[in-house]
């Protein structure tokens, strides 16, 4: 049985072998078993680079390859890689190399190999992971709807900043009155309940529906019955939020995951936020999953 790190490695092998034609993200999705946008949600957190960047370092290292073994045209190699216009492509191989494509052709000149990605089963065993898997019925959540795209890993640092911006401009406080029960209730995300156009996929701030809550004006979602993989974050001060939760859905992927006797189900993902004591929280994240 083809385990998540084989397919992520399929994947990869897939890219390389298109770096110099068109990557379809729906034959990598198929190759995955997981939507496209959800393999680059994925691929961002477990190797801390979104996957376009990836594909952008990888050509970029293949044409500095060319442009010192080769007496090609500039030009020639930029259509190579994909890029319509020398003047994109110098661009952007001066960003990564910090030397124009024709001053990269002199003897002795440092230029910048960023090698392959590889996805390897590690298993550790030293760092324990708490866990637990749930079955639940359908359940009811609303709240404040965001859409976030994964381009160049954008979602990494503008899902941290939605969740300020809804705390500041009054939106946060508004939800958490809305339910009517503010002393036992929490507001939580999910993504990717949904599919939107592109690399894009949606994020909310929730609150369970209850026959208390006033939703109008809130974004409604059913979340169906499923089997769900719970998983729990050590306590951790507020500030350390972003890096708790992203550190712990990669550890999903790269330690639980390979080894487990369930797969991942795409959509309806879960964050689910509690205080722990004063001052200390501790964070749940919710995946779907079914037996393999």
């Amino acid at each position: 049985m083809v385990n998540w790190h084989e397919r992520m490695n399929k994947a990869v092998d897939y890219i390389e072998e298109n770096l110099c034609g068109d990557i379809d993200f729906d034959k990598i999705s198929e190759i995955v078993c997981q939507s496209a946008v959800n393999f680059q949600r994925t691929f961002s957190i477990v190797s801390d680079i979104s996957v376009f960047e990836y594909i952008r370092r990888r050509k970029m290292t293949l044409a500095a390859f060319d442009l010192q073994n080769s007496n090609e045209k500039v030009i020639d190699i930029s259509l190579r890689y994909g890029y319509e216009s020398p003047e994109a492509f110098a661009r952007i191989f001066k960003e990564t190399h910090g030397a124009s494509p024709s001053n990269a052709r002199k003897h002795g000149l440092a230029l910048k190999a960023f090698p392959r990605i590889t996805f390897l089963l590690s298993v550790k065993g030293d760092i324990p992971m708490e866990y637990r898997i749930e079955k639940k019925e359908a359940f009811s959540v609303y709240g404040i709807e965001g859409i976030f795209t994964t381009d160049d890993g954008k979602h990494l640092k503008d899902l941290p900043m939605f969740w300020w911006e809804c705390r500041k401009d009054g939106r946060f406080n508004k939800l958490l009155e809305s339910t009517n029960e503010p002393s036992l209730s929490r507001i939580h995300g999910i993504c990717d309940y949904r599919k939107t156009d592109g690399n894009c996929f949606p994020y909310m701030l929730f609150a369970y529906r209850t026959k208390n809550c006033k939703t109008d004006g809130f974004t409604e979602v059913e979340v169906p019955a499923a089997t769900w993989a719970i998983f729990k974050s050590e306590k951790y001060d507020v500030a350390q939020t972003s890096s708790v939760v992203q550190s712990l859905i990669r550890r999903v992927y790269t330690d639980w995951l390979p080894t487990a006797a369930y797969k991942k189900v795409d959509g309806y993902e879960l964050e689910l936020y509690f205080v722990s004591d004063i001052d200390k929280y501790y964070v749940e994240t919710w995946i779907r999953v079914e037996p393999k």
